[in-house]
């Protein structure tokens, strides 16, 4: 792939929003997300009951990079060593023989991992070295993957017959957690009606990694404000019942968030400024991610469910603390 000139943040931003939507109908906010996220150098789970294109957003988004792209198909019998490799015995013409590493689907730059609640947890569990770590060990060795990583995980709704809830240790690798819900009408519409021909024509590459690097180094070092800083740690206070001066918080939550989502809420953050075309993170833009980035990470008891009280309601409450 050849690009003429360096795009700025925003091109990248449009160039790549516009090619995925070239063969999705509406999403427009989760796939700009999964670009914010792109950048941001996080990894994505994408919720929704089946039949709303994820896997189709994954596979076009993938489309658009100019990087290596694996699906994986998590199922019941799916075994740890089917998706980071295992070691084989090989012998040589001399008959020697030794243990080499055969690579797993890992070792791609985006991962699509479909339907990840449909695997036990053991195998769910072979994912949390790569996405944290952006490396796997087999037989002590450890075998570095590739820069950029991106992981992207579709995901049933747990009350779906055959599905195994993610762990919270799981969950806590995602940068955000993206709710897919049924299109608008008009969307549905043109689901039905659009040409099969278009909706079949393929997607070219029209971001490089080079490019992808670039950027998430960049957003590294956009300006977040001290007072942006302490609003964020306030509002990660205000989640946690042993200290919240919230009566709903204090009434209905099990486990707040931990530092580890104020550290994404600012990498989220300073991403989507960038693509903004900013070079200093606003309140609009911690307003923006918080959600995603709170909303599988805040734990609720049972007697919220029993009252009606749902996560989405205290995020809300949290995220208007952002002044």
């Amino acid at each position: 792939m050849t690009v003429s000139a360096a795009p700025s943040a925003a091109e990248f931003r449009a160039k790549l929003l516009a090619a995925v939507g070239r063969r999705i109908v509406g999403q427009e906010a989760v796939l700009d997300q999964m670009a914010v996220a792109l950048v941001a150098g996080g990894h994505v789970l994408l919720v929704g009951v089946p039949g709303l294109a994820k896997t189709l957003m994954v596979q076009s988004l993938a489309s658009a990079c100019d990087l290596s792209f694996s699906r994986i198909q998590f199922t019941p019998d799916l075994m740890p060593s089917d998706i980071i490799g295992t070691e084989i015995l090989v012998e040589d013409q001399q008959r020697r023989r030794e243990f080499r590493f055969q690579r797993g689907p890992i070792f791609a730059s985006i991962i699509l991992a479909d339907e990840i609640n449909r695997t036990p947890p053991k195998t769910q569990a072979a994912l949390l070295e790569a996405m944290q770590e952006r490396q796997i060990t087999v037989a002590g060795a450890d075998h570095p993957l590739p820069d950029p990583f991106f992981v992207l995980a579709t995901q049933n709704p747990i009350e779906q017959e055959g599905t195994y809830p993610l762990p919270e240790a799981q969950l806590d690798r995602f940068l955000f957690s993206l709710e897919v819900r049924y299109p608008t009408e008009d969307e549905e519409r043109k689901i039905l009606t659009r040409e099969s021909a278009a909706a079949g024509e393929p997607i070219r590459p029209v971001v490089t990694g080079d490019e992808i690097k670039a950027f998430q180094a960049q957003a590294r070092d956009i300006l977040v404000a001290d007072s942006l800083v302490s609003a964020v740690v306030r509002m990660l206070r205000e989640s946690r019942p042993e200290v919240s001066s919230i009566p709903e918080v204090q009434r209905h939550v099990r486990l707040g968030v931990g530092p580890r989502a104020g550290t994404f809420l600012i990498t989220a953050a300073k991403a989507r400024a960038l693509l903004s075309g900013r070079s200093h993170v606003t309140p609009e833009d911690i307003r923006s991610v918080a959600a995603p980035v709170l909303s599988h990470r805040l734990l609720m008891d049972f007697t919220a469910e029993a009252e009606g009280v749902r996560a989405g309601q205290l995020i809300e409450r949290l995220i208007g603390l952002i002044a």
